[in-house]
């Protein structure tokens, strides 16, 4: 995935200053594996983050096991709630009433109050329980309009510098993408309801070069603010469930309609295929229900997980790739775009490369250090090494929803 956007942004950057590709595209795994497992290596003023709350990770139940994502204070609620258990309630209440319930049937409640697990499941039963007809690719790409080709910026040795970034998403995968962008001079403008706050190490891990600000789009002067900015932007990416956002206006076909031009990049946890595309769910989640806890269970009871967030990073790079992708062939033949991908996608895709056998690689960490309005970060270098790009970002630490909502 890091060399498809790396090959992406060459491409970009190859039709800006009318050159040869060139050679010298590289991909640094250590590079790659530092950004992958970013969370491990970030502090701020030497202190870690912590990676899941107490009421996150596996837990056995009644009947297999279920992973449970409670990071955010609202994840908690509906967990608590789903469990018929106090807002009070600790780590060791949940586990007991665990015991008590099958894992299908707190999945079930789960869902049905808006938390977010899954039952660990074989790929096999996921597969039979969740089937979407064929294999889900990767990646989508469809032109939703038409429109005339706009124009081509002057050459600049970054491929992305000019391009305007509107940048609906949370957590990792989708942040990886418009980090990216911006690692490739696009101007990026995160968006972020205001009762929703993101969690301020993860923003900063996944905030590199972007601004961030905050408008409640449900608020018809919120609407219009985004509105404005839609119709100066290049680029729109979310990562919201499907349909989640269309209420809001933001269905690709509208966006076509009213911003011919417009790329759109859209990422889910569950695509928008078969009976799992309304809920919500993480990189965790996906692996959880997927068959990939079970292939990395450590004995063959107790599951396990992929090293990295592996499917976050991967999906958000992928869709960057498809960004920079759609953002040169706009230019050259015009029309209006979407990208899409997933993580349960990305999961089938890695599940389908077959197990092979673990290698634990040692290497040193590329880790940058800088002070910034927050304290003094330490964190992972950019996994992209050419086309072009600087060997860091151009701005860390900047807080959340600090901006104004505007280009």
């Amino acid at each position: 995935m890091v060399a498809a956007v790396t090959v992406a942004a060459a491409e970009l950057r190859r039709l800006r200053s009318g050159g040869a590709l060139g050679a010298g595209l590289v991909v640094d795994p250590v590079r790659v594996a530092t950004s992958f497992r970013s969370e491990r290596h970030f502090t701020i003023d030497g202190e870690p983050p912590r990676a899941f709350a107490e009421l996150s990770g596996f837990w056995p139940t009644a009947q297999g096991w279920i992973r449970t994502h409670a990071n955010y204070p609202h994840h908690r609620a509906r967990l608590l709630r789903a469990l018929e258990l106090p807002d009070t309630a600790d780590g060791n209440a949940a586990a007991a009433r665990m015991l008590e319930i099958p894992a299908s049937a707190i999945e079930e409640a789960l869902v049905a109050v808006g938390g977010v697990g899954a039952e660990v499941l074989p790929a096999a039963e996921f597969a039979r329980r969740h089937p979407v007809g064929s294999a889900l690719p990767v990646a989508r790409v469809r032109k939703t309009g038409e429109a005339p080709a706009r124009a081509v910026p002057v050459s600049d040795p970054l491929p992305a510098t000019g391009l305007r970034v509107l940048d609906l998403t949370r957590v990792i995968a989708g942040p990886v993408c418009t980090r990216t962008l911006a690692l490739f001079g696009a101007q990026v403008l995160r968006i972020d309801p205001p009762r929703m706050p993101e969690i301020e190490w993860q923003h900063l891990d996944t905030g590199q070069g972007k601004r961030s600000a905050r408008l409640d789009l449900t608020d018809p002067a919120g609407a219009a603010r985004l509105a404005d900015l839609l119709a100066a932007a290049d680029v729109l990416v979310t990562g919201y469930r499907p349909g989640a956002l269309d209420r809001l206006g933001l269905d690709p076909a509208l966006l076509a309609e009213r911003y011919p031009g417009l790329v759109v990049a859209r990422l889910s946890a569950w695509g928008d295929e078969g009976d799992l595309h309304g809920r919500r769910g993480f990189d965790s989640i996906v692996q959880a229900a997927s068959g990939i806890a079970v292939i990395e269970s450590p004995d063959g009871d107790r599951p396990g997980a992929l090293p990295a967030q592996a499917l976050d990073h991967s999906a958000g790079y992928l869709l960057a790739a498809g960004v920079l992708n759609l953002v040169r062939r706009q230019r050259q033949e015009g029309g209006s775009w979407l990208v899409e991908t997933s993580l349960r996608a990305i999961g089938d895709h890695l599940i389908g490369q077959g197990t092979g056998s673990r290698i634990d690689a040692d290497y040193t960490p590329t880790t940058g250090r800088r002070r910034s309005d927050v304290g003094l970060l330490h964190y992972a270098l950019p996994a992209v090494t050419s086309a072009g790009v600087p060997p860091d970002y151009a701005e860390v630490g900047r807080p959340w929803g600090r901006d104004p909502a505007s280009w």
